[in-house]
């Protein structure tokens, strides 16, 4: 017989310790997002894509079949939630373990517990590891055994991409549920059933709130429920220390001008933004290029990084298209460490949006690709006689440098129809210019020197 738990999904130990969180709850001292999170599938607000009829995660936890998972998502969305309803619906034992805080040692604690509660009384496990991504490769390794044996059900959260901060044997072993952020709506319904709540929410503080000071909050939150119920909590009491009996705009415009912007140096957040920056120059959306780059740079993206993306896509994205991007961005390079900020930001944007203005190309890539897999597939072909270089006799005896021609000794600095590439792959084509920018000219140059390189070869044979 499992002991009861309380709203939080903790249990007390003894009867002193109910009796003090329920006078906890009653003075304010568990925070509202605490005291807030929903017991059952029903009260939970969001993740329609995970928990709406015939979902999979849905069917798991309705038909008591719940796999080793991963909830994977970013902060107040309602993972550490989800696991508890999930705990709660579960006929297993739920046991919550702290990446943070628990030990090895407390694992083997655990997993010994589960296998005499499985084989004394049938009972299984569900662990419960919240944010799993601050653990080691050892430490992962740890549940691996015990996972596949089926000894515990292992229900992780992170808020990290599972792909890089998961290691891969533990990653098979379970499914990935993806946690998005909350709607403005599920915000508000979130927001709204805590000011009703006159059990576990502000119900009988006294204080009631406009429902465009709601919506204000939910937009604030940005997509975090935490966020958004300690946000009102805070307003709440700032309302009751002066008097108010009601949460207007007014009250919330301090908090809009310091709202925190998302976005994680070493997180998934850095990922997405980084991408939407270079997609943005590739796609040719100076303004979008601009946006995204001061979303980097306002939250403490180190300048050089982002200088760095840019020195790569002049020649990864533009290349001979428009040679010149290269030298925008070495010259800006060069200019912000001259500078600093935050005058440095004017060579930065500079070169921003000369590369989101310019023709783009990826035949540079291209090339060096086709290169390195015709290298691969043939391996080390030999040098053509007449391309080697004879710097003895002994060489010049053997052939080396014979038949070579000086391509200055001809028309155009072209020798008609010499070919330089291994005789095994004569006739193969690395570098294909697009039609934009400089690179029309560039193709228009070689198809010329390829058809009469291909006509000699006719001939030849």
């Amino acid at each position: 017989m499992t002991r009861p738990r309380t709203k939080s999904g903790f249990e007390p130990s003894t009867l002193f310790a109910a009796a003090a969180r329920r006078d906890a709850v009653t003075t304010g001292a568990v925070p509202l997002a605490e005291r807030m999170r929903p017991e059952s599938v029903d009260d939970y607000v969001g993740q329609a894509h995970l928990l709406g009829p015939g979902k999979l995660l849905a069917n798991a936890i309705a038909n008591d079949r719940v796999p080793s998972m991963l909830l994977w998502g970013p902060p107040g969305v309602g993972k550490t939630t989800l696991g508890k309803v999930i705990a709660t619906r579960t006929k297993s034992e739920f046991v919550g373990f702290s990446a943070v805080l628990g030990s090895l040692q407390e694992l083997r604690d655990i997993v010994a517990a589960a296998k005499e509660r499985l084989a004394y009384r049938g009972e299984r496990t569900l662990v419960f590891v919240d944010e799993i991504h601050r653990f080691n490769k050892a430490q992962q390794d740890a549940f691996l055994p015990h996972v596949e044996a089926g000894t515990i059900t292992l229900v992780g959260a992170t808020t990290e991409n599972p792909s890089f901060a998961v290691n891969a044997a533990l990653l098979s072993r379970c499914k990935v549920f993806r946690l998005e952020s909350l709607t403005e709506e599920s915000l508000v319904l979130i927001l709204q059933r805590a000011v009703d709540d006159r059990s576990q929410g502000l119900g009988l503080s006294g204080v009631t709130a406009d429902p465009e000071a709601i919506r204000c909050l939910a937009r604030l939150a940005r997509g975090d429920a935490r966020r958004a119920l300690s946000m009102l909590e805070a307003t709440v009491d700032y309302a009751r220390s002066c008097g108010h009996a009601s949460i207007t705009t007014e009250l919330l415009a301090a908090s809009e001008e310091n709202a925190p912007l998302l976005y994680d140096k070493a997180g998934e957040e850095h990922y997405n933004v980084v991408s939407a920056f270079i997609k943005s120059m590739r796609g040719s959306d100076p303004d979008a290029t601009v946006y995204w780059m001061m979303r980097m740079l306002e939250a403490g993206e180190d300048p050089l990084f982002v200088m760095r993306r840019m020195l790569i896509f002049a020649s990864e994205d533009i290349g001979n298209a428009d040679p010149r991007a290269l030298v925008v961005v070495s010259s800006a390079d060069a200019a912000f460490r001259r500078m600093g900020l935050p005058e440095g930001l004017y060579p930065l944007t500079h070169a921003a949006l000369y590369l989101a203005c310019a023709p783009k190309s990826n035949a540079v890539k291209n090339a060096w690709h086709r290169a390195k897999a015709l290298i691969e597939q043939h391996g080390s072909l030999p040098v053509p006689m007449k391309l080697r270089n004879a710097v003895t006799t002994l060489m010049k005896q053997g052939g080396y440098g014979a038949d070579y021609k000086y391509a200055h000794d001809y028309q155009d600095g072209v020798v008609p129809g010499e070919t330089y590439l291994p005789d095994e792959l004569v006739g193969e084509t690395l570098y294909e210019p697009t039609a934009h920018g400089e690179e029309l000219r560039i193709r228009a140059r070689l198809a010329a020197l390829r058809t009469a390189a291909s006509t000699r070869r006719d001939s030849d044979d």
